[in-house]
């Protein structure tokens, strides 16, 4: 009974579920109920209507995108189903629900020891860290180890959610939140490439993000613009008749151009609660800031995530050509093939340099596609185990946006006792204290500057 309510709760989606979520934080620390409520409402409709705006977007170039994939003559045995299905099966994990309570006792006692000042009310996506734990309890049997990942991933999200907060606020310009997504565990690795990229001659020198970019080049620096240029491209390369590339071409262009009005709502929604949010503990803990964790679609108004992540499409492809010849990728990029979870981080990390970003995207996709082929086995098993989706007898699924892909996989193996693995999660280790201290330096240096 009581897992039939919670299912239908989080089957109401994060539109419904988070805004609910914030009405109740904004009461608890005494926002007037009328100024919660429509806080709380302004947070759905911004939900809403990102995810309306992506629907759109992904309905437009996707099959464009699909049609390039059909082009290149790619066989590979796995197909990447995208995020909707894996979550399926992760939530279908007997133990799912706990994950909730786990999830919520580490935020408070790493609050109460001041190991983080982030209070993460993003529960929608419990699911990132249940997928974690799911792989672990099934790849080595024992459903404790697999809660320890998903306790592990909680607390790395938590202090990855403090050491992006400042850059989160100067990419969004919303004060008192910012993003504890999976997708930032991937920070270290990308900071890593950021400041090998600091001593290459000429890209050192270049800092181009979207507003640059429209200085330098005018025109075609604008959102619609690029996204016409682009959209229609990606149509081309797929074999698109003149009329259809024209059709892509401009309801790209129409996303491009909306994504920041709708990210102005989760401001508007968000500024009131987070204010509140702020006075309230300040009040109780002296001297101390606090933030909201939050999904990721608040950071989609930026243009950069979708201008890389576009342009990544063909660069995917060929990739996924390459690494399948040397054995490494049986993955097929269909589903997720607009890789949005590896282009915010590396903006957020880039802080909107387009140079940079396209850089540590394309060194960072080949570990997506690995991870994905590594995982699809269990995936396609633990689908059919849990009746989720039934494949034919020799085709494999995955999701090619596994999310933290060298975090994932490591773990994963490494409480398997697997020596890669346990390589594999002492290097994210090492670079994961390299990458606090390295951002804990950038954000003294943005600190001065507020």
């Amino acid at each position: 009974m009581f897992n039939d309510i919670i299912q239908y709760i989080l089957g109401l989606g994060a539109a419904i579920f988070l805004p609910v979520i914030m009405i109740i934080l904004g009461l608890c620390v005494k926002m007037k109920i009328k100024k919660a409520i429509i806080s709380g409402i302004t947070l759905g409709i911004a939900f809403t209507g990102m995810n309306v705006v992506l629907g759109f977007m992904f309905n437009s170039i996707s099959p464009a995108a699909q049609a390039l994939v059909q082009r290149t003559g790619l066989q590979l045995t796995a197909i990447d189903v995208g995020w909707a299905p894996i979550s399926a099966i992760a939530w279908a994990w007997p133990f799912a629900l706990f994950m909730f309570p786990v999830q919520i006792i580490i935020n408070l006692i790493m609050l109460a020891l001041k190991f983080t000042d982030c209070l993460n009310v993003d529960l929608w996506n419990v699911w990132g860290k249940i997928l974690t734990a799911t792989l672990v309890a099934y790849i080595t049997g024992s459903v404790v180890l697999g809660f320890v990942a998903g306790g592990i991933q909680v607390i790395l999200e938590l202090i990855s959610g403090d050491l992006v907060q400042k850059r989160c606020y100067e990419a969004t310009n919303i004060p008192g939140v910012t993003c504890t997504h999976p997708m930032f565990l991937q920070g270290p690795y990308l900071a890593l490439i950021n400041k090998i990229l600091d001593f290459v001659p000429g890209i050192n020198k270049v800092n181009v993000d979207a507003a640059e970019l429209k200085k330098r080049i005018g025109i075609f620096g604008e959102n619609s613009i690029m996204g016409f240029i682009v959209g229609g491209l990606i149509a081309f390369l797929g074999g698109y008749a003149i009329k259809d590339i024209l059709i892509t071409a401009m309801s790209v262009a129409t996303a491009m151009v909306l994504f920041p009005m709708v990210a102005k709502l989760f401001m508007q929604a968000l500024a009131p609660i987070a204010d509140a949010a702020g006075t309230f503990m300040k009040s109780k803990f002296k001297g101390r800031d606090f933030y909201i964790g939050l999904d990721w679609p608040f950071l989609a108004g930026c243009s950069e995530v979708w201008v890389i992540a576009i342009v990544l499409v063909p660069i995917e492809l060929i990739l996924a050509f390459g690494l399948s010849q040397m054995g490494l990728n049986k993955l097929i990029p269909l589903a997720s093939i607009i890789n949005i979870v590896v282009t915010p981080p590396a903006m957020i990390i880039a802080r909107k340099n387009l140079l940079r970003m396209f850089i540590m995207c394309i060194i960072a996709t080949p570990s997506y596609l690995i991870a994905a082929t590594q995982f699809a086995p269990q995936i396609t098993q633990m689908a059919a185990d849990t009746h989720t989706l039934q494949t034919q007898t020799g085709q494999l699924i995955s999701w090619m946006q596994i999310e933290a892909p060298e975090f994932r996989w490591s773990i994963v193996h490494a409480l398997n006792g697997d020596a890669s693995g346990i390589a594999g999660i002492a290097i994210f280790a090492i670079l994961f204290v390299w990458y606090f201290m390295y951002m804990k330096k950038s954000n003294a240096q943005l600190s001065k500057k507020e």
